[in-house]
């Protein structure tokens, strides 16, 4: 049976849980399969975005290993620098390190009814080990937000972050004075200013552009010989992105479901 979930104003976002029984009688019901979201796309696609708003639709955590390795960053721990480094040149976390980045976050008692990965997997050899920590725990849809080189560059040159907690500023943020002049800086609602983030330069966006068409691309072959890609285009207002991405995830788990 379908049932809609509390969804973010106005996309309603309906999952259906599958109930599992043994087929020689009745006995104790199995747990439910739960919802599992993989969103895919190059930098600056919206994945960030549509992560939260899809969480919070679904009622499942948003799992970004973005954010969990600009933690790392922030600590300044010898694994933080290292991963700096690599970030700072726009190449990608080596697979073995990612994926039990992700491996201890899906130990963790909150994913358990589901969850939306933002980040991971980024390689073919990472959605083969998703495979494995998902074992048993119901169906994955994967969703690649399409957009353009020309707009992702648009994007990330004008994105302003928040130095303390880590947000994006909301689309539109000014990021210079209608003289020309840099603005002022403009506060985040945690009280941290809003400023580029250290990889968010042209020359820096172009490589992992690269990266992402060299690495990450094949996932959308991938994932859809398995029959579980939706492809939504990212280059339209969030709202109606997210309202895709919930008509697919309908589509797809009421398929399981049947």
């Amino acid at each position: 049976m379908n049932r809609t979930l509390a969804a973010v104003p106005p996309v309603a976002i309906r999952t259906v849980h599958r109930d599992i029984r043994p087929n020689d009688g009745p006995g104790p019901t199995a747990p439910p399969a739960s919802t599992n979201v993989v969103l895919i796309g190059p930098p600056g696609a919206g994945k960030g975005t549509q992560a939260a708003r899809l969480a919070r639709a679904l009622g499942v955590p948003t799992i970004s290993t973005g954010d969990m390795l600009r933690r790392a960053v922030q600590s300044g721990s010898a694994i933080g620098l290292a991963v700096k480094a690599v970030m700072e040149r726009g190449e990608l976390i080596d697979d073995a390190m990612m994926t039990e980045i992700v491996a201890a976050r899906l130990r963790e008692g909150d994913t358990q009814s589901g969850f939306v990965l933002d980040g991971f997997p980024r390689t073919v050899d990472q959605a083969i080990a998703l495979d494995g920590l998902l074992e048993r725990r119901g169906d994955l849809i994967a969703v690649e937000l399409a957009v353009p080189d020309s707009a992702i560059l648009r994007r990330l040159t004008q994105r302003r972050v928040c130095e303390r907690c880590g947000r994006n500023a909301d689309p539109g943020t000014p990021v210079e004075s209608t003289a020309g002049r840099p603005a002022h800086p403009m506060a985040c609602a945690c009280g941290g200013v809003l400023q580029q983030r250290s990889d968010d330069t042209e020359a820096v966006i172009r490589e992992r552009l690269r990266t992402y068409e060299r690495a990450t691309r094949p996932l959308v072959d991938f994932y859809r010989q398995r029959r579980a890609l939706r492809a939504v285009d990212g280059t339209q207002a969030p709202d109606l992105v997210t309202a895709q991405i919930a008509s697919a995830i309908d589509v797809v788990f009421d398929h399981a479901a049947s």
